[in-house]
């Protein structure tokens, strides 16, 4: 749970928890009475700053425990500093290793035309600096599909991809669905989709060619996202020079299926 927090939230998380630590022992340290030689009595913040010394393992000095309360209390502050300075460690290494897909999800789906058959599609691209081996792309439907005693009753499909593997995930890769009598899309209208609660996952994995890693991203789509008898705007363009540009600028924005000119280079890779 905590892997899946963001870099602020840890941060953020690791403060409050340091803060509220040394909050704990510097009252317990109250409790004590002048049991900290260079505290003034009764001054809580005398003792917090004591208590941050001594978790941190700083000890300048000029507060020291008298006692053998505060001498126990000081031991015992001092190994939890050492074992939350540990867990605090593993976790940062821990999420500073993980290796992040950065996929780039179109935020449409566009109901399109594919060898004269219509087909829906989907648009990612890869945001890394590095490329993705051996790219796995999986498409599932959920809809509502009643049964016997349960009129709410969800149920999956998998829907075939034209091409779900691409050997190098390097620019942007249109996952395609064919609606043909076997689909289970075929012959419903985009208002029965909407009232029949259509939703669609989109699953990538594949292997990160700089740390030999698997990354995988997920992206979740509902038929109010679908744009009917539309195409995705290119993104890649021939330059005079004949070299090619991928500009994400308009990677999001769709166009009637009809307008524009030129055929659509969207689907960069095969």
């Amino acid at each position: 749970m905590l892997l899946s927090l963001h870099w602020g939230q840890i941060a953020l998380l690791l403060c409050v928890l340091y803060c509220g630590l040394s909050l704990l022992f510097a009252e317990l340290y109250m409790l004590g009475g002048d049991c900290i030689n260079g505290a003034r009595p009764g001054h809580l913040i005398d003792y917090f700053f004591f208590s941050v010394q001594t978790l941190a393992t700083i000890g300048y000095g000029v507060m020291h425990p008298v006692g053998d309360y505060a001498n126990c209390l000081v031991s015992f502050e001092a190994f939890c500093g050492l074992l939350a300075f540990s867990l605090m460690t593993g976790l940062l290494f821990a999420k500073f290793s993980i290796p992040n897909a950065r996929v780039l999800f179109s935020n449409k789906v566009v109901m399109g035309r594919r060898d004269g058959k219509p087909a829906l599609m989907f648009r990612m691209a890869n945001a890394r600096g590095n490329h993705i081996l051996e790219a796995h792309v999986n498409l599932t439907l959920n809809r509502c599909e009643p049964i016997e005693g349960d009129p709410d009753y969800r149920r999956f499909h998998r829907l075939p991809l034209v091409v779900s593997d691409t050997p190098l995930f390097v620019l942007t890769f249109l996952a395609t669905h064919i609606i043909d009598e076997s689909s289970p899309l075929y012959g419903i209208p985009l208002e029965e989709m909407k009232a029949g609660g259509y939703n669609f996952t989109l699953t990538l994995i594949g292997l990160d060619a700089l740390v030999s890693q698997t990354v995988h991203a997920r992206w979740n789509y509902d038929a109010s996202q679908i744009a009917w008898d539309h195409r995705f705007v290119d993104t890649l363009f021939r330059q005079p020079d004949g070299s090619f540009v991928l500009d994400y600028t308009h990677f999001h924005e769709v166009v009637p299926y009809l307008s524009g000119s030129g055929s659509s280079n969207q689907n960069v890779e095969p």
